[in-house]
């Protein structure tokens, strides 16, 4: 390998990581593994904080017949999870010298739009037939003080520079859950007409001062509510069965909704049919997102859209439980869409970033707990057990911490406690 570039940092010759080797959580241990030297066209940055996703339960339990692992063994050679982080380069392979130096702060889109480089005699058929491969399977994720960033992702420009160099690390962190909440509402089209005789447009996103509705609550549901404000619908209801998950919602957003001109009502789901007719006069949603992934909810929602109205499928549902009716006499007659998506890339984690500059959506609303490396597996189990509503942000470089439950996170505290840490 070329050698890297001088670095800023003292990086260490081994580091500390979350492994998954192999299915099951009896797979999964916190351990100590070498520092990865950066090749010609890699680079290896340091891991300021680090988010725990809900997608990692799906590689825990499918292991290696998870599309992103593909065959890849496990026991032989672990993955690095971790799809959800801030970074600081630290060394730059010789190839990227000239846009790349140690310092340069990133958030890193997981999703990777193209095939593996790297060992492909490790995975099923040698990789054949695969166009995507991601951070936190089998590329080194983020649940480890330090990442090699490899050739796939300079390759997919998934490297995005933060627009503000002060970001706070769990910002950055988080772009990549509220970037798939952008790419999704991206999904949401409006065919519009200035006039009679004027041509049609097509218009990305929820409805400018149409009826919004987001059914779900929960941390995902909550970011969709308040991107959704960027539209200033004149009417946002927001539905959960979950009393204590409406009242975070009001909590939070409020005082937003109100700036932007757009009544928020928070809505029981027996409320919910009411509440939609009241605010749209008997007309029905112009958007409808389902932020949850229960099918009968999926199913009831499709009879809460206007003419035109578009229902989103955010919320996946499991198989053997997939099957939605659709009325072909409504999107015949009425014109209703139903749309989905899965994951962002990286035009929508760029967005992403400059809506959390902007304040478009503050980060902060859906941190849930705050801790160190060693704190991952236990919070796997949390999200496995829903006993966490929102995200847990990991500092890997923080001495060992108990996990901390929060309300609300922002710069201040994460400088705190760092700070603290020494």
């Amino acid at each position: 390998m070329a050698a890297a570039s001088a670095t800023a940092y003292d990086v260490p010759d081994r580091m500390q990581a979350v492994l998954a080797c192999g299915r099951g959580f009896e797979n999964l241990r916190v351990a100590e593994v070498p520092v990865p030297r950066p090749g010609p066209r890699q680079a290896l940055a340091r891991v300021d904080a680090a988010g725990v996703c809900t997608s990692i339960l799906k590689l825990i339990a499918q292991g290696e017949d998870h599309t992103f692992i593909n065959g890849w063994d496990m026991a032989r050679w672990p993955v690095i999870l971790g799809d959800e982080g801030s970074v600081t380069l630290a060394r730059v392979g010789a190839e990227l010298a000239d846009r790349y130096r140690s310092g340069m702060r990133f958030a890193v889109q997981p999703a990777v739009g193209v095939p593996p480089v790297n060992h492909r005699e490790r995975y099923r058929d040698g990789a054949a037939g695969m166009r995507k491969c991601a951070v936190g399977y089998t590329l080194p994720g983020h649940l480890a003080q330090y990442v090699l960033l490899q050739e796939e992702v300079f390759d997919a420009e998934c490297l995005l520079p933060l627009p503000a160099p002060d970001m706070p690390f769990f910002a950055a962190s988080m772009a990549e859950p509220i970037s798939c909440v952008y790419s999704a509402q991206e999904r949401n089209v409006h065919i519009l007409k200035a006039g009679p005789r004027a041509p049609r447009e097509a218009r990305l996103g929820p409805l400018e001062r149409g009826v919004c509705v987001v059914i779900g609550a929960g941390a995902m549901g909550r970011m969709h509510a308040e991107l959704a404000l960027r539209f200033r619908p004149r009417a946002l209801i927001v539905s959960d069965p979950v009393p204590a998950r409406l009242e975070r919602t009001r909590a939070t957003l409020g005082a937003k909704a109100e700036e932007r001109k757009t009544k928020l009502t928070c809505a029981a789901p027996e409320e919910l049919k009411a509440a939609v007719a009241g605010a749209s006069g008997g007309r029905g949603a112009d958007d409808v997102i389902l932020a949850v992934g229960i099918q009968p909810v999926q199913q009831a929602a499709l009879d809460l859209l206007a003419e035109g109205g578009v229902a989103n499928l955010f919320g996946g549902l499991p198989r053997g439980k997939h099957f939605l009716q659709l009325n072909a006499l409504d999107v015949h007659y009425r014109e209703i869409k139903v749309v989905g998506s899965s994951g962002g890339d990286p035009s929508d984690m760029a967005a992403t970033l400059s809506a959390i500059a902007a304040g478009d959506i503050d980060p902060g609303n859906y941190v849930a707990a705050v801790g160190s490396l060693d704190n991952a597996i236990d919070v796997l189990r949390m999200i496995e057990q829903t006993s966490i509503d929102g995200k847990a942000i990991l500092y890997p470089h923080l001495p060992r911490t108990p996990l901390r439950a929060v309300e609300h996170w922002d710069a201040g505290q994460e400088r705190a406690l760092l700070r603290n840490a020494g």
